[in-house]
């Protein structure tokens, strides 16, 4: 199947090319980028080069998918949405990776992302890709909206806790690290290097802008934390809720270990996450603790925010949408050391 890739100059849009050089069905035959425009792929990110060496970035314009059976959009919050808008009847499949069409309710996006939706019309018909808790929505879906890192880690461990009642639905807690490359590709003053190097942050506090969508795909009130860690790839969510009365928050492991028990990509055990071993890989580690001092449950979920948390969640979800495997093109070991 033919593809493209808007937005392909940035780090999740050379992770989508970095991905689909290796899946059985999916070929990239487009790949835009504006600030990239003329350039060889090849040139700008020589790991590349094997794949792609006859291929070069051009400028971003949906007319340059037509033709195609599948485009993935790694653009930024709010510029997203009029390239998805043209081509939502251009091609069969489009995944955006972006936050412009996960939130069902279009008044949000004034509140939280600072602008004005242009294309409230398409929310209701996008389909949310988180597979492991979305699956069966997916299937044969051709609006995909693929969730980031964050929400990502914090779903998968909280939502089977949430859906099955033994954790409060109000009060819930996430606290999350993540690596530098999540802020993407353009340099600031912040992520400069010796700025990260040797520090530990918080940032976004009480209104971190992924706030409302890990509550919409929770189904929980949530006070979310994000913190900026001193490595490249990575997430690690640390989540807290108080155990519901009436229920045996023993049980916590369990659940988890049930929720997941078909899923391909998410592991669950009862040693503590780590974000080295899920390194490269579309694989989420996650695990549950009781704490019967002070009535809570510990979930925490690791894994890579580049890749489960972003090409190739995207990857996994257009998998299931076009009726491929779904773990087709997508690595399951992480890399250590």
């Amino acid at each position: 199947m033919k593809t493209g890739v808007a937005g392909a100059s940035g780090y999740l849009g050379a992770e989508l090319l970095r991905l689909l050089a290796g899946h059985p069905d999916l070929e990239v035959v487009v790949a835009q980028g504006d600030s990239s425009a003329g350039a060889q792929v090849a040139d700008l990110y020589p790991n590349l080069a094997p794949a792609y060496s006859d291929l070069a970035f051009s400028s971003l314009d949906p007319a340059g998918f037509d033709g195609l059976d599948a485009v993935f959009v790694a653009l930024p919050s709010g510029r997203s949405q009029g390239v998805v808008a043209a081509l939502a009847d251009r091609v069969p499949l489009v995944v955006d990776l972006g936050a412009d069409f996960r939130l069902k309710d279009a008044s949000m996006y004034p509140v939280w992302y600072g602008f004005e939706h242009s294309a409230p019309e398409l929310l209701g018909r996008f389909v949310y890709g988180l597979p492991e808790l979305f699956r069966h929505e997916l299937a044969g879906a051709r609006l995909v909206a693929a969730p980031g890192c964050y929400v990502t880690a914090a779903s998968i461990a909280l939502t089977p806790l949430v859906r099955e009642g033994l954790i409060e639905a109000t009060g819930v807690i996430v606290d999350a690290a993540s690596g530098s490359s999540g802020a993407g590709r353009s340099p600031s003053a912040a992520l400069h290097h010796p700025v990260v190097n040797e520090s530990f942050s918080a940032y976004g506090l009480l209104k971190h802008r992924h706030t409302p969508e890990m509550e919409q795909t929770v189904g929980a009130q949530i006070l979310f934390t994000p913190h900026l860690a001193p490595m490249t790839r990575g997430i690690l969510a640390t989540c807290y809720g108080r155990v519901a009365e009436g229920r045996d928050g023993s049980e916590c492991l369990e659940i988890l270990r049930e929720a997941y028990r078909d899923d391909p990509f998410v592991q669950v055990g009862p040693k503590a996450s780590s974000t080295r071993d899920t390194y490269g890989s579309n694989t989420v580690r996650v695990t549950a603790l009781h704490d019967e001092r002070t009535g809570h449950v510990v979930a925490l979920a690791a894994l890579d925010n580049i890749v489960k948390g972003g090409a190739g969640q995207a990857i996994q979800a257009a998998n299931l949408a076009l009726g491929l495997e779904e773990t087709a093109g997508l690595p399951t070991l992480g890399l250590v050391p």
